[in-house]
């Protein structure tokens, strides 16, 4: 049987410098990871890259940093091929990658409609397409989506619009792969208490969303915490290999289907 734990194995995180990304660098490498691609897309997260992979290193594990714009599909391959040189083998793929936008959806621009989907659905179909070349058989790949993909709101038609893709790019890589034994999940978090969330939001959205799960109540914000996500994701690309093809929702009750 293959092992399914992290030991010895090596890992590519799309965002993998700060917020969740960040997070789950670090667990990976403190759950024994042998290497960690930590990929940022602009120069103003170096400085938080550079801090990850400091920490991925502190915990055992190798570790390098590299910039690359994802919806670029050469962008994505040098991202792996790095990672290929660096460590000589993948194991695990993680793209945490994405961009919000809420307005109504009479006011959405063609610029902005096109960035959205490069972002979020352009770069994850090809970041998953690179890990089923390069991946090592018996490996996982996990997409963070949202838990938005579920709700009946308004102002969110791109955003959800924009990740929905994934599920299908999810279903399709997982009968594709799963001859070789490669597992492929998305998860979709609930509003997550980072700085990714608040931008969209107004004081008055803020703070029904922090009251909209099941379990608000048990969290600092009322919202998903990034260290609830985490765990899951490495459960996924171990343990839990036996699930794939699918979506599973980790919102504390914020919406299901």
């Amino acid at each position: 049987m293959p092992d399914r734990s992290l030991h010895g194995k090596t890992v590519v995180i799309g965002g993998g410098a700060k917020n969740l990304g960040g997070l789950i660098s670090r667990e990976l490498a403190a759950g024994g990871a042998a290497g960690i691609a930590v990929h940022y897309n602009s120069d103003a997260t170096r400085a938080a890259a550079e801090e990850t992979v400091a920490a991925v290193r502190a915990a055992g594990a190798e570790a390098f940093a590299h910039q690359g714009d994802l919806t670029r599909p050469a962008e994505v391959a040098k991202l792996f091929d790095a990672a290929l040189a660096a460590f000589g083998k993948i194991d695990i793929a993680v793209n945490t990658t994405g961009m919000v936008i809420k307005k109504p959806l009479v006011e959405v621009t063609e610029a902005e409609y096109d960035r959205m989907f490069a972002v979020n659905s352009k770069a994850a179909f090809f970041f998953i397409q690179e890990a089923g070349k390069k991946l090592a058989d018996d490996g996982n790949i996990c997409t963070i989506v949202s838990s938005l993909l579920a709700a009946y709101t308004p102002f969110y038609a791109v955003y959800p619009g924009s990740k929905a893709p994934i599920e299908h790019f999810t279903r399709a890589a997982s009968k594709e792969l799963g001859a070789r034994g490669i597992s492929v999940n998305a998860v979709g978090p609930g509003p997550m208490d980072t700085p990714f969330f608040y931008p969209a939001e107004s004081q008055e959205s803020a703070a029904y969303h922090a009251t909209a799960a099941a379990l608000s109540g048990r969290t600092k914000s009322g919202l998903t915490e990034i260290r609830d996500i985490a765990p899951l994701v490495r459960f996924l690309v171990t343990e839990g290999w036996w699930i794939t093809g699918q979506t599973l929702f980790a919102n504390g009750g914020y919406t299901t289907r």
